[in-house]
């Protein structure tokens, strides 16, 4: 055979050889053009490139050290699990309405949000996955859900107003009473609700084009601008649009938002605004601007499970969880006090707290909307423990779930806990306590719900 010959036979060969060493000699080129235009600590950015603040840099280095607790997937339910997840399963038996398909936000109070609406897809699919519904229940369920979410009347024709009345699909304020043009949107809540979408899509691909029926209805890319969530707010009857997300829901967010292809590169970005609080020894991330634009900086454990549960830890949120996760079991430790802190409901006014690791300027504050304190009503939630109970089944998780199990109630579900000032039982009944549960357990059985029906 010919020099020619053979030549023609390697071209694929040779072909393969010189993309490759294109390509590793553009990756040393853009490599020295990095080194180059990247500016050393205390020297100034080039022309069009961002400072690089040096304490930036320290922030995230300060979790390099945490060695991220292992998650603790069981691969099958124990019978205490199950009768655990009845329970919680009980509460939407009672609170969904058949006509709109959406659930009370709070035990027989008919009004919802999206984020509380995204937690009751995510309890239908975890029902699903434990066996304690049958799929065509699953699946019917989130059908007539979808039909309302693709049909209601949505705020300025944009997006879905900030509460809905659960058995009309009617806007309401915060009261639950008609208001005719809405309080605006929450894009936090909305993309909770999308990343619920995009586990109903995996879950029942049969569902796939209500999903993008509801999708295509809502104008999502007005809550998009350069890299972020933004949300929209009436203030003096006008419209105000607000950047929304703070230090671990933001993140959150991010990623469900990117499960649509959406740009989140700055929502998604955890260091621009961190500061580091130490807590019972711990770095706790926290976010240094206020949340929402009212309430002082603070900390909390319900994003960072929602992740873990739903999407499955990165390197950095694994990291973020195992701190706050241990802030709270070595105050156990320190001080005998049960410690499983969150957001949460409370069965009397103001009816919704901050519980934070650190918050408004100390550890273990107890916060209203408005950043007043409120430290007698922080309660061991029961979402927050079955949730670390689900993560990483150390001894003291169950500790938690042995001390609140007796909470359960197999007619109305899983209240939201114990008051830790008296040990009284914080008996509001709501839609997210008891998805968590569910999320929870499922959790245990398979793994993230991301990846849960792969």
């Amino acid at each position: 055979m010919s020099f020619r010959d053979n030549l023609i036979k390697a071209r694929s060969g040779i072909i393969f050889l010189v993309a490759l060493f294109c390509g590793l000699g553009l990756v040393i080129s853009l490599e020295g053009a990095i080194s180059k235009t990247t500016p050393q600590a205390g020297q100034p950015a080039p022309h069009g490139l961002p400072d690089q603040p040096q304490e930036t840099l320290s922030v995230m280095s300060v979790f390099e050290d945490i060695d991220p607790l292992p998650l603790a997937i069981t691969g099958d339910s124990t019978p205490e699990d199950l009768a655990y997840a009845r329970i919680a399963w009980t509460y939407f038996e009672n609170n969904t309405n058949a006509d709109t398909g959406l659930v009370n936000s709070a035990d027989q109070y008919p009004s919802t949000t999206m984020w509380e609406t995204g937690s009751y897809f995510i309890a239908v699919i975890s029902a699903d996955l434990l066996g304690l519904i049958e799929k065509a229940e699953a699946t019917a369920r989130i059908s007539r859900a979808l039909d309302t979410l693709a049909t209601m009347r949505l705020f300025d024709d944009i997006l879905p107003n900030k509460a809905y009345n659960v058995q009309t699909g009617a806007l309401v304020d915060y009261t639950n009473q008609p208001v005719e043009r809405g309080l605006g949107w929450s894009a936090l809540d909305i993309a909770r609700m999308i990343g619920a979408l995009s586990h109903v899509e995996q879950a029942y691909p049969d569902l796939a084009g209500q999903v993008a029926s509801v999708l295509e209805y809502w104008d999502v890319d007005e809550m998009v601008e350069d890299g972020q969530l933004i949300g929209g707010n009436m203030v003096d009857g006008e419209l105000r649009r607000d950047q929304e997300g703070r230090l671990g829901y933001g993140q959150y967010a991010a990623k469900a938002m990117m499960l649509y292809g959406y740009d989140m590169y700055r929502a998604y970005r955890a260091e621009d605004h961190m500061m580091v609080e130490e807590v019972m020894g711990q770095p706790i991330p926290v976010d240094d601007r206020l949340h929402r634009n009212v309430t002082p900086a603070f900390t909390v454990s319900e994003p960072y499970v929602f992740d873990g549960l739903e999407f499955g830890f990165d390197a950095r949120s694994h990291r973020f969880a195992t701190a706050i996760y241990k802030a709270q079991e070595e105050r156990y430790r320190e001080t005998g006090t049960l410690t499983a802190v969150s957001e949460s409901h409370l069965d009397e006014a103001p009816y919704f707290v901050y519980s934070t690791i650190w918050g408004g300027g100390a550890p273990w504050a107890v916060m209203t909307f408005r950043g007043e304190r409120l430290d007698s009503k922080r309660t061991v939630t029961v979402k927050t423990a079955f949730a670390w109970y689900a993560l990483f089944g150390t001894e003291y998780t169950q500790t938690l779930i042995d001390a609140l199990a007796p909470l359960g109630d197999e007619k109305t579900g899983w209240p939201e806990g114990l008051y830790e000032v008296d040990g009284s039982v914080n008996s509001s009944v709501t839609t997210n306590t008891n998805a968590v549960v569910l999320a929870a357990l499922a959790f245990r059985a398979h793994g993230p719900l991301g990846r849960a029906n792969q």
